[in-house]
């Protein structure tokens, strides 16, 4: 495994060679995708078909896919055109957070989620949902109608609606979302939160046995950030994750799943013992584990062009080849597809020098970056442990998942 100063002592090399045109290998100069292209002229990569993310993970028996934008994915060709080639799992980046699904109390808006289930069952694509419970985005109607005396019935009526509305359409839950934050100073390590203050530390069991009720065939995840590097900080959060879940699997609480978030830095260490020992462990409990919101913040990074996405790229090999080495780690998604869309050019994540930042696999005009390289390597070290059923395109958004061939158990629990 090569560090990131000898990638970024490579991408200097590869820069003083001469300009890259779009689309090129620029900056990933790893075994088979180096510098051969230094001195071509420049061209378009063909990633589409059995190039693609897709075919390469479904290969491997695995799930790869992105957070989307209903709109974009109706209104802009080149977005949809990407997301359909390169992805076999959809999860909606916003549509179906309360504040966009419930406007007001006995109001829900499933236009944006529809959307996506019918853009999912056209490109035979399964769909995670996120998320069902979360101390952000409420709706503005939330602070003067949720009191402690109906707190328990709203959150359970939304579950139960929501949920149910996608029933047996869905891969996945994230039915509970970053509910831990050892800062809180509580001896559980929950987060304050507006469920905490309203229903109690019980919210958690409540609204995993809501959503089992409603949609018994999904797969229920809890989804948390800060646990993937070895720092004093992650690593308190980490175990605090562990013991979250490990509570729930003794109480009886149906979690099927650990969503790891992954929004890494290209500045930080690449995540490892402290993660994969944390991986094994829940394998050990049976539960699945997938990499939820890749993406890799590189405010940071100094540099040409070339030298950033030498990093970025080292990122996007090394810590999806770890997690992909263990076999309950079963599907893996970037938020979102193309950095022309990324919340990283966001006011808390903009890069000092306004430069638009290079974190995902494709840059902002849909041209694959290194790091689309790196990550598709990265899946090729996947052991295959069987193969993903594909789903049978429909013209139903609601028509539900019919495989071509029997998925493993893994996949369809």
């Amino acid at each position: 495994m090569r560090t990131r100063r000898e990638f970024m002592k490579m991408a200097a090399v590869t820069a003083a060679a001469g300009p890259l045109g779009a689309g090129s290998l620029s900056g990933w100069a790893e075994g088979k995708h180096g510098q051969k292209h230094v001195n071509e002229a420049p061209k378009l990569v063909d990633v589409s078909g059995a190039q693609s993310l897709r075919a390469h993970a479904e290969a491997r028996g695995l799930l790869v896919g992105c957070a989307v934008v209903s709109e974009k994915l109706d209104g802009e060709t080149a977005y949809a055109n990407t997301v359909a080639a390169q992805a076999n799992l959809l999860v909606a980046e916003n549509a179906m957070k309360w504040k966009a699904i419930r406007p007001f109390p006995a109001q829900f808006d499933f236009r944006a989620g529809d959307e996506i289930l019918n853009f999912a069952a056209t490109h035979g694509q399964r769909v995670r949902g996120h998320n069902l419970c979360w101390h952000e985005a409420l709706p503005d109607w939330f602070e003067t109608t949720v009191t402690k005396e109906n707190a328990q019935q709203i959150l359970v009526e939304h579950i139960q609606t929501v949920a149910g509305h996608y029933a047996g359409k869905m891969h996945s839950w994230d039915v509970v979302n970053e509910a831990v934050d050892p800062t809180s100073g509580r001896a559980d390590g929950l987060r304050k939160s507006p469920w905490l203050d309203l229903i109690g530390p019980d919210y958690i069991e409540l609204a995993f046995h809501a959503a089992k009720q409603a949609d018994p065939m999904a797969l229920l995840t809890y989804n948390d950030y800060g646990i993937e590097e070895d720092s004093a900080e992650q690593t308190e959060k980490r175990a605090q994750v562990m013991l979250l879940v490990r509570r729930l699997k003794a109480r009886g609480v149906p979690i099927d799943a650990v969503g790891v978030q992954s929004h890494l830095s290209a500045t930080d260490p690449v995540p490892g013992t402290g993660l994969r020992n944390f991986v094994r462990e829940l394998g050990q409990m049976g539960l699945q584990v997938f990499v939820t919101e890749l993406d890799v913040n590189e405010r940071k990074l100094e540099g040409t062009v070339q030298q950033r996405d030498a990093a970025i790229a080292h990122v996007y090999r090394d810590y999806p080849a770890m997690m992909l080495a263990e076999p309950n780690v079963t599907a893996l998604l970037t938020w979102g597809i193309t950095d022309r869309y990324t919340w990283l050019d966001g006011p808390k994540f903009a890069r000092a020098d306004g430069k638009p930042q290079r974190c995902l696999p494709f840059d902002s005009d849909y041209q694959p970056a290194p790091a689309f390289f790196a990550l598709r390597d990265a899946i090729d070290t996947r052991v295959s442990k069987g193969t993903v059923a594909p789903v049978e395109k429909s013209s139903d958004p609601y028509a539900p998942f019919t495989p071509k061939t029997a998925a493993p158990k893994t996949e369809e629990q």
